[in-house]
């Protein structure tokens, strides 16, 4: 099993800056993808970035210029920073880790960017 937990979420007026962190516990050496994902209201969940233990990384094409990935292996922690943040930004962000037997996924943390 594996426990993640996010932090980082909150309120923030558009063009300003947030970082998301992600930490995994349990069954941690198995995991190889993370990724934060976010779901909008009245939209379905999607992708924002993904980051392999090697440090390869995954952007939705609309996030890329934005948004950085990285990752701490010794934390077992997955960050997301935010730059320049706009209102069709404020989405629950979910936490999700891949494992070889399934995926993972944290309880969310709101992002909130007011114009």
């Amino acid at each position: 099993q594996v426990q993640l937990v996010e932090s980082g979420g909150g309120l923030v007026q558009a063009g300003g800056s947030l970082r998301l962190s992600c930490t995994a516990s349990g069954t941690i050496l198995r995991i190889n993808v993370m990724g934060w994902y976010r779901q909008a209201p009245g939209k379905q969940r999607e992708l924002v970035a993904t980051i392999t233990r090697n440090g390869i990384t995954n952007y939705a094409d609309s996030r890329k210029e934005r948004f950085t990935i990285s990752r701490d292996n010794a934390k077992n922690t997955v960050y997301l920073q935010m730059n320049s943040l706009k209102p069709e930004d404020t989405a629950v962000y979910y936490c999700n880790a891949g494992t070889p037997w399934r995926d993972y996924w944290g309880k969310g943390t709101l992002v909130t960017v007011s114009s």
